[in-house]
């Protein structure tokens, strides 16, 4: 058997008449349970959710970018561009400079100094003998 478009056009039409049947039935029955009203919305609203506000000046940046967009597009030359004041930049002083200096030359030098100390040779100091071994040491003379 080959189904034809007519078919399937009826068959849609049909389970779509079933369809509203059934809904119409859910319908009543949600109203006999709460009360409420017996139409449904077959389309459900999606959630608003909360936006990320941006400043003024980032909204303002995203237009002039997306002007610049379309205008490249479109073949038209870019709009010229705010001009943004460039940030002062901050300065050392010579006096500032001469404490880093120092501070830099401080710390090599206390590294160099640990560096000579860990490669010095390690010399053992000889051990002395207490009274209690100095007497055992007697005793086992004695005996022997």
């Amino acid at each position: 058997m080959t189904l034809t478009n007519d078919i399937l056009a009826a068959a849609i039409e049909g389970f779509e008449a079933r369809k509203r049947t059934i809904e119409d039935k859910i319908a009543e029955i949600r109203q006999m349970l709460t009360g409420g009203p017996t139409e449904q919305s077959l389309t459900p609203e999606a959630p608003a959710g909360n936006r990320k506000k941006f400043s003024a000046a980032a909204r303002k940046k995203m237009g002039l970018a997306q002007k610049a967009r379309w205008a490249r597009i479109k073949g038209e030359s870019a709009p010229p561009a705010v001009p943004a004041v460039p940030k002062a930049k901050r300065q050392i002083s010579a006096d500032g400079l001469k404490r880093i200096a120092a501070a830099q030359k401080k710390r090599w030098a206390a590294k160099k100094a640990n560096i000579a100390e860990a490669q010095a040779p390690v010399t053992k100091a000889p051990v002395k003998k207490t009274a209690a071994k100095k007497a055992a040491a007697k005793k086992v003379q004695a005996a022997g």
